[in-house]
């Protein structure tokens, strides 16, 4: 039992630890500690890949140790799959126990386990093995393992161990928590859990042993009605049958005086059936002396002496507090002590019901006389309170605390009042009159969280806290907010070149939606789904509608290209002022220009370092696109970003949440700032409860409250499927750096240069050669300059926009959990992005070319189409990997460097795209802007070249060109140069 052969090994030991579970541990080993985990539980699911295992280091004994509770420690030992790339040595003790775990699990599956009464406890119940004596081989297996069990002293793991598997499967599994309820509510719960004196009577009450008295019965507490005040009765019902409940009055006039010579106060009824009335009489004085026991030390006034009369008799009549302790605290007892008890069936629902505070919203906030409002709008309510589904006002709730009473009947419901409530809530409608201020922000975290905090928790009781109820205007608004696809949709603006999709046209309706109440965004479709085309749009339905104001767009430097070539295609009216490089404009030269523009765009590096000009601009809409740049809230980009002023935030990111909560409030601060609270508030809140917790109840909040204002699509949504074609193409540009167009310039001169005293043959050899030159330059400096690949800093992806660009994408393509293939023309960018992409992602990164044999090369393409295996991307030489390969386990093509012949380009795609393939392909074709690249991009996609020069299979139609074609088409257009 050990895990796959790679280029790590640990050696792992384990004990049962009582009242744990089952705790692992290894020997602290540089690199591999803080990893542990992560490796050990790669592939388990139960666990939430390792998520929940609780990790701690002995600093004692110099290891790490995970604890595994007893259901997760049997799921994963009996067959443990730890990543494939760590090599695991399991001592001889884990393996014993790996051994029982699959024993457990067989005998969980066949039911081989009952109750084990020697160690049953009121506080905990206890189970044991009963291994069935006609299978021979797991009897054997049981014998051989019992010695190697005692030898580790783990023989106590066996009970141990299964009683915990049990326990768990009751908390967790609701088919057997619903078994398990059934078993309780039949016997009465709290006989399960504490053993009678009688152990007979005790086995008859939890169903072990059989009753063959034809009726069970119940002490049954009646609520007040016509007939009396609260009371105490015995109840019978047919044992086998089921059915009604028949409730006993007493028997004589005399109340408590026995009838006759019967032996008990209270008669059998006419209707119930004649087998029971020999039994009858036995039975209930049995039971009468069962109920007297229980509640012999319950302290009633003087006059009724005590809980029992002299002879034994339960007291029947109580009064309204009398009630009160039998419901909370006397039923219990006669739980525990196996006698059943029927409470009214509004009891649970009541003692757990709390007298809340509601606010009820009387603003017209939402409605078309006042549609804008923002989230700091203080909003006008009137206060209410309500118990259950009563509502009552303050005078109201006066009068009922003035009565000091637990229990009590508020239009027809039962209530129960804690009195800690009742005098915490009086308290602070006296401080407050009733009053208090709530603003836009705290109606949407009432409603959508559930509930908001009005006081903290003190030591007179728990939080105080108030719901809010909204009116019909802002029902409906929120309704549509939650519900994307249910608002109208606007027009597509004229001016906006192309089509958009129906779910694209949804997205510019909703940015327009909030935009109408002053209210931020964050539009986080999956990667491909075009939140370009949806803000280009929503720019120009802006524009249209109502008039656009200066806005700003925030980006990587690697994609500012990219906005550019987007906006000229979709929205070439727009007028656009890219703010960036050394010679932008400053003070009020950047004034006086972004007056003459709609649309500025500059990148995260420049915010901090312009804050001063950009803080003087009054923005109308702000948009962050890759948001999650502004992830950590304390750098000084983000803080520079947040104090821009702007009518209309908008964030753009199809990864919202990278790792931790924290990430996600961030976003929201900049789109909303206020709206999840301080980060203080939100860690407490939120972030504590589900990342510890993994609180069920919290995330769902958190769902609900994040909702309304993050519009988040999947390509695998059935809607999006529809509407998307079976491959994507898509340019991606980006810009040279500096360096890159400075060597790009000397290269492309040199030609020119020598071009005037070339003949045919030799004219022909410089243009391949510089076309090749260039390429390499565009791709990275060091690709151009041979640089060793292990030079510190040779193969800086800083120094190239087209290698950082693939970083990041790949990076985002890996947290969507798909796969992509990379083809590439140079064996050298080959090896550099198998090596980036490694140390980048942590994932095996296969590389394909020309020299891999064929063995290897079978044996990469057989574990990267294995999607059980860890991968991400597959980088391959446009030759070597182009054609007759199946790799339909990437969803992503990306081509690096371009082959500019399309059949060749389609070829290498249909590596993905192909019979096998169940997902959309991606396509992403990188063009360097200002280059060569984005020339032959434009002849091609412009179709100005013959067929046979465009599907030739090869680039030599470029040496055809005239010397002055050549300039054209090879000069650097410096306007694109970004650095």
């Amino acid at each position: 039992m050990r895990g796959y052969t790679g280029t790590e090994t640990v050696i792992v030991d384990g004990f049962w630890k009582e009242g744990e579970g089952i705790v692992l541990a290894a020997a602290h080993a540089a690199g591999l500690t803080i990893r542990l985990r992560r490796l050990l539980f790669a592939w388990h699911e139960a666990s939430w890949y390792g998520a929940e295992i609780e990790e701690s280091s002995n600093e004692r004994l110099k290891r790490t140790e995970l604890a595994l509770t007893p259901a997760v420690a049997m799921d994963y030992l009996s067959s443990p799959e730890p990543v494939r790339l760590l090599q695991v040595e399991w001592t001889e003790r884990v393996q014993g126990l790996s051994e029982l775990a699959r024993l457990l699990r067989q005998a969980l599956l066949n039911g081989w386990y009952t109750p084990d009464w020697s160690r049953w406890q009121p506080d905990a119940r206890a189970w044991r093995l009963e291994l069935p004596q006609d299978s021979p081989d797991t009897l054997e297996a049981w014998r051989n393992l019992v010695p190697r069990l005692e030898a580790h002293g783990d023989a106590a793991a066996v009970q141990g161990w299964l009683s915990g598997i049990v326990e768990e499967l009751i908390a967790a599994d609701p088919a057997a928590a619903e078994a398990w309820r059934g078993a309780a509510e039949a016997a009465g719960e709290g006989a399960l859990l504490m053993k009678a004196a009688d152990e007979d009577d005790w086995l008859v009450s939890i169903g072990m042993k059989q009753d063959h008295v034809p009726f069970r019965i119940a002490l049954q507490l009646l609520e007040p009605n016509e007939r009396g005040g609260w009371r105490l009765r015995p109840a019978l019902q047919d044992r086998e049958q089921g059915g009604p409940w028949f409730t006993l009055e007493l028997s004589s006039d005399g109340e408590g005086e026995p009838k006759g010579g019967e032996a008990s106060r209270f008669a059998l009824p006419a209707e119930a059936p004649e087998s029971w009335r020999e039994p009858f009489a036995g039975r209930l004085a049995r039971e009468e002396a069962k109920w007297a026991a229980a509640l012999a030390d319950w302290a009633l006034p003087e006059g009724l002496a005590g809980a029992t009369a002299a002879h034994g008799e339960i007291v029947s009549e109580l009064t309204d507090m009398q009630a009160w302790e039998f419901l909370e605290h006397e039923s219990a007892k006669l739980l525990a002590s196996g006698c059943s008890v029927l409470l009214p069936g509004w009891w649970e629902a009541a003692r757990s019901r709390k007298m809340k505070l509601k606010a009820k919203v009387k603003s017209s906030v939402g409605s078309g006389e006042q549609s804008m409002f923002g989230l700091q709008q203080i909003v006008d309510f009137d206060w209410k309170l309500a118990v259950g589904n009563v509502d009552v006002s303050e005078a109201e709730f006066m009068q009922l605390a003035a009565q000091n009473k637990r229990l009590m009947q508020i239009g027809g419901e039962w209530v129960h009042l804690d009195p800690g409530d009742v005098e915490r809530l009086r308290r602070w409608l006296k401080k407050n009159g009733g009053k208090k201020g709530f603003t836009m922000r705290d109606v949407f975290e009432m409603h959508l969280r559930g509930e908001t905090e009005l006081e903290p928790e003190n030591e007179i009781g728990e939080s105080l806290t108030a719901e809010v109820e909204l009116n019909e205007h802002l029902t409906a608004w929120i309704a549509q907010l939650n519900e994307s696809s249910e608002l109208p949709l606007v027009d597509k603006p004229e001016d906006f070149h192309g089509e958009l999709r129906h779910y694209q046209l949804q997205g510019v309706s909703w940015l327009a939606f909030l935009r109408r109440f002053g209210l931020g965004a964050c539009l986080s479709d999956d990667m491909g789904l075009g939140k370009t085309i949806q803000f280009t749009a929503y720019l120009l339905h802006v524009r249209a509608t109502s008039g656009l104001g200066p806005t700003l767009l925030v980006c990587p430097t690697s994609v500012i290209g990219n906005w550019e070539k987007e906006l000229e295609r979709f929205a070439p009216d727009i007028r656009v002022l890219v703010h960036y490089g050394p010679k932008r404009a400053r003070g009020e030269e950047f004034a006086a220009a972004v007056a003459e523009a709609d649309l500025v765009i500059t990148s995260y590096t420049l915010a901090p370092i312009d804050e001063e000009e950009m803080l003087r601009i009054p923005w109308d809409v702000v948009c962050l696109d890759e948001a999650q740049n502004i992830k950590n809230y304390y750098t000084k980009q983000s803080a520079s970003l947040r104090r821009l002023p702007a009518n209309h935030r908008i964030a753009l990111t199809g990864t919202p949440m990278e790792n931790r909560l924290t990430e996600l409030w961030s976003l929201y601060d900049f789109t909303n700032p206020g709206y999840l609270g301080s980060l203080t508030e939100f860690r407490k809140a939120v972030v504590l409860p589900i990342e510890k917790d993994r609180d069920e109840q919290r995330i769902a909040e958190l769902q609900r409250w994040v909702k309304p204002f993050m519009l988040r699509r999947l390509k695998k949504d059935p809607a999006i499927q529809l509407a998307l074609p079976e491959k994507n193409e898509m340019n991606t540009y980006l810009s040279l750096t500096v360096e890159q167009g400075a060597l790009y310039e000397n290269i492309v001169s040199e030609l020119m240069n020598g071009l005037e005293k070339a003949g045919g043959l030799q004219r022909r050899g410089m243009i391949l050669s510089t076309l090749t030159r260039l390429k390499q330059v565009c791709d990275h400096p060091s690709l151009l300059l041979k640089e060793d690949r292990v030079v510190p800093g040779a193969w800086d992806p800083e120094r190239s926009n087209k290698l950082l660009r693939l970083l990041e994408m790949v990076e985002e393509i890996a947290a969507e959990g798909e796969r992509c293939l990379i083809f590439t023309q140079y064996v050298e960018m080959g090896l550099t992005l198998k090596r980036l992409l490694e140390e980048r992602i942590g994932l095996p990164t296969p590389y394909l070319y020309g020299a891999v044999a064929k063995a290897d090369r079978d044996a990469m393409i057989t574990a990267f189409q294995n999607e059980a295996e860890p991968g991400c991307a597959f980088v391959l030489s446009l030759k070597a990997g182009g054609t007759g390969l199946n790799l339909t386990a990437a969803n992503h093509v990306i081509h690096f460097d371009r082959w500019w012949n399309p059949a060749v380009e389609n070829q290498a795609t249909d590596r993905a795209f192909r019979i096998g393939q169940r997902r959309n392909v991606q396509v992403h074709k990188y063009v360097t802007l200002g280059t060569l690249e984005e020339r032959i991009d434009d002849m091609i996609a412009r179709k100005q070249l013959l067929n046979d020069q465009v599907v030739s299979g090869s680039e030599n139609w470029i040496t055809e060109l005239s010397t002055d074609e050549l300039r054209e088409l090879f000069s650097l257009r410096k306007n694109r140069l970004k650095g």
